[in-house]
């Protein structure tokens, strides 16, 4: 790969770029990310404002982090890199209370939020994945990547640059056609609602510049954008490390097993969160880290094919 912009720096915080840009990858198949080395090197393919470039993110010794570009978005990517590898999260106020929450931050004390910014691009998967599996949400974000995004700058590895994409602009995701939404397993609910956000999405995209609270806010008076929403979204475009998913499938069941050994309800999770405010998100996901599991019970969410209907 040749033709690059590059920039280093050192993180003001401890930095593990696989722990966090885990956040940014929907499913392994996404053609807008992939991993070239475990969790030390990653490939972004994304949108900055009107320009896309491919960013190439590396962990080198020391924790310094590397971020290469290319693409007319190639200076644009390079501003946001730091960020995007979470340095503007702060987990210097949080107290883990809990012993295996205390052990689990130790481990995993790299782990930051992202905050990409790019707000309508975020909420695309994010809305794909309401109300279906992630498995089916994923797969279809991916054909439709693929078959409408556009080519992600290079030159990439040979292996590649078949399967790397920037995801479709707002313009083009209105384009989509009602057969091609349909194919892809997204039934007419998902799909207008993609379309309707498309619209507003320069006005969703400037939200990045309000506090992550008031931005959550505003984006749920948007028609097809509730609470479980704007919170994946925050925890990717905002860096919110307070976004708790309240109604999520098996978050709380999965959080209440964490602290009691057994179900909670979307209330009690919140309650149980309480001690944690501000840092929440975190809490959770080193609550899950931790344990205890939640056992399996009864038959798996079957996928649902809406092409069917």
């Amino acid at each position: 790969m040749s033709s690059f912009l590059e920039r280093e720096w050192q993180p003001p915080h401890r930095t593990d770029l696989g722990l966090t840009l885990s956040a940014l990858q929907h499913g392994a198949g996404d053609p807008t990310f992939q991993w070239l080395a475990g969790g030390t090197d990653a490939l972004l393919a994304r949108r900055f404002g009107d320009t896309s470039a491919t960013l190439r993110l590396t962990q080198l010794a020391g924790g310094t982090l590397r971020a290469r570009a290319w693409g007319d978005g190639a200076e644009a990517a390079l501003e946001a890199a730091p960020e995007i590898c979470g340095a503007a999260d702060d987990a210097a106020g949080f107290d883990p209370l809990l012993p295996e929450v205390r052990a689990e931050f130790r481990r995993a004390s790299g782990m930051r939020v992202p905050r990409t910014g790019a707000v309508f691009a975020e909420l695309v998967p994010v809305v794909l994945e309401q109300k279906v599996i992630v498995q089916q949400a994923t797969a279809s974000y991916r054909r439709l990547v693929l078959r409408f995004g556009e080519a992600a700058p290079g030159p990439l590895p040979p292996e590649l640059a078949a399967h790397m994409r920037v995801a479709p602009s707002a313009a083009a995701w209105r384009r989509v056609p009602s057969w091609e939404w349909h194919r892809a397993g997204v039934e007419p609910a998902r799909s207008r609602t993609v379309a309707r956000l498309a619209e507003r999405a320069s006005a969703i995209d400037r939200l990045a510049q309000h506090p992550a609270a008031v931005a959550r806010e505003r984006l749920e008076s948007l028609p097809g954008v509730g609470r479980w929403t704007s919170a994946e979204l925050a925890q990717r475009a905002l860096g919110d490390a307070d976004a708790v998913s309240v109604g999520d499938y098996h978050l709380r069941k999965y959080v209440g097993h964490a602290l009691e050994g057994r179900d909670f309800s979307d209330d009690e999770m919140l309650a149980a969160l309480e001690p944690w405010r501000g840092q929440r998100f975190r809490a959770v996901r080193l609550l899950l880290a931790a344990g205890p599991r939640r056992p399996r019970r009864g038959p798996r969410l079957e996928k649902v094919d809406y092409r069917a209907f």
